[in-house]
């Protein structure tokens, strides 16, 4: 279990497919604090910490990982958001954040708004009925607010503000329109989907 807020921006060093992919990832983490086993959120998607050393650790990405997230976001090079696993009496400064990535949405549009830059994200048209101005919502595993939700045919476009503080902290450094960004939808609109859909079938 995560909160979406960011304490560290990590980078992929080298990759070796073997049963599953392994990545290995430069981190500022005091890694000899780190537990194998431990759970580490990488830009939204919890994995599972299979080796370290000083300054770095390795987790093994499954296929269905892979094929559940952006294309090219596990390769050489990638900057990639990092959090460790909430602990018992942490503050939760965020959103509850499970670590699984429900779609990849696209960056629609781009545009200042004061100190801070306005996003447009292309969210999946199956995501739709989950996303809610003034609801939460994890891009790239980064906890955030919407701030707009429009309905079209093929997607959903959502308005989100990213302040300075949050850019200076994560990937959100470097945007461009086309970039994929991994979405998890707010964990309680997850479950009341799930009610209202057995509702109408009972």
């Amino acid at each position: 279990m995560f909160t979406g807020i960011i304490t560290d921006v990590g980078t992929i060093e080298s990759t070796e497919q073997r049963g599953d992919l392994r990545a290995r990832v430069a981190t500022t983490y005091d890694t000899a604090g780190v537990d194998m086993g431990a759970s580490i959120a990488c830009s939204g998607a919890c994995l599972t910490v299979v080796d370290k050393g000083p300054g770095w650790f390795a987790v093994d990405i499954s296929a269905e990982t892979v094929a559940r997230t952006a294309p090219g976001r596990w390769t050489a090079g990638e900057q990639l958001n990092l959090e460790r696993a909430l602990k018992v009496g942490d503050e939760l400064g965020g959103h509850i954040v499970t670590g699984h990535v429900d779609g990849v949405g696209t960056i629609a549009a781009l545009e200042s708004e004061g100190d801070s830059t306005r996003l447009t994200i292309a969210a999946p048209r199956a995501l739709a009925p989950y996303l809610a101005a003034k609801g939460s919502i994890a891009l790239d595993g980064i906890s955030l607010t919407v701030n707009s939700v429009e309905d079209t045919a093929d997607a959903a476009l959502v308005g989100i503000n990213i302040i300075p503080h949050t850019a200076q902290m994560t990937t959100f450094a470097k945007l461009a329109v086309g970039r994929p960004v991994h979405i998890e939808i707010d964990i309680l609109a997850r479950y009341l989907g799930r009610m209202e859909q057995l509702r109408h079938v009972q």
